[in-house]
C-alpha cells in the first residue's frame, strides 16, 4: 500500500519554484534576445519585456494559492490601467511581444500545477518557433514610420511626389519608402508627414514631432 507522502516541504517547494522561475526566463530570453532583438536591434525594450515576465511569474505563482477578493483583483487591475495610460505609445509590434512574454509568464507560472511539465514546454516551443518563422521567414520588411513636421509645401503639389521623397530622403538620410500626408498649415507653410522607411528604430518613443 502506498504511504501519503504529505505536502512538499519548504525547500522543495522554493527549489521547485526557483527552476521554474528559471525556466521561464529562459524562455523569456529566447523570445527577447534571439527572436526579437536580433531582428529590431533595440535594447530598450529588453529590460522592459524581462522585467514584466519575471514580475508576472513571480505574481501568479505567489498567489496562486490566495483566494483573492473582488476589490483586490479590481485594485490590480486598477494599478495596471494606470501604468498603461499613464506611458507613452508603445508600437504594435513591442506590444505583441509584451502580450507574448506575459502570457509566457502566466503559462510558466500556473500550468505546471496542473499538467506534466513536458506539456508546458511543448507549448514555449511552439510559441518560440512560431514568432521565428513570422519575424524570420514570413514577416514584410519592417518599416520605420515617423512623423513630420515638413516646410516645403509646394512639392506636395500633384506630380511632385517623387521630388517630395528625394527631398525627405536627403534630409533624414534613409530612403524612402511611402509618405502620407495630414494637415497642412498656409499661414506657417507647414505640413504634417507621415515619413516610411526600411531600417531599424533606434531611437527612443517621442510625443513631439521632428521638424523639417
Amino acid at each position: 500500500m502506498l504511504l501519503d507522502q504529505g505536502p512538499a516541504s519548504p525547500i522543495e517547494t522554493m527549489t521547485e519554484i526557483a527552476l521554474h522561475f528559471a525556466a521561464n526566463l529562459l524562455s523569456c530570453w529566447i523570445i527577447v534576445r534571439m527572436i526579437y532583438q536580433s531582428k529590431a536591434k533595440r535594447r530598450d525594450y529588453v529590460f522592459t519585456f524581462t522585467m514584466v515576465s519575471a514580475s508576472v511569474f513571480l505574481l501568479c505563482r505567489m498567489l496562486s494559492g490566495v483566494e483573492l477578493d473582488l476589490a483586490f483583483a479590481l485594485g490590480l487591475f486598477a494599478i495596471f490601467g494606470i501604468i498603461r495610460y499613464r506611458t507613452n505609445p508603445v508600437p504594435i509590434r513591442e506590444m505583441t511581444y509584451l502580450f507574448l512574454v506575459i502570457a509566457l509568464a502566466v503559462m510558466n507560472a500556473l500550468a505546471p500545477m496542473s499538467m506534466p511539465e513536458l506539456s508546458v514546454a511543448m507549448g514555449n516551443v511552439a510559441l518560440w518557433m512560431l514568432a521565428f518563422i513570422l519575424e524570420r521567414l514570413l514577416f514584410v520588411e519592417h518599416l520605420v514610420t515617423k512623423r513630420v513636421i515638413y516646410d516645403r509645401i509646394e512639392l506636395l503639389q500633384e506630380g511632385r511626389r517623387e521630388e517630395l521623397k528625394s527631398d525627405l530622403a536627403m534630409r533624414i538620410g534613409e530612403k524612402v519608402e511611402r509618405i502620407e500626408i495630414g494637415d497642412v498649415d498656409l499661414l506657417r507653410e507647414t505640413a504634417v508627414v507621415k515619413v516610411s522607411y526600411s531600417g531599424d528604430d533606434l531611437s527612443e518613443h517621442i510625443d513631439s514631432s521632428n521638424r523639417l
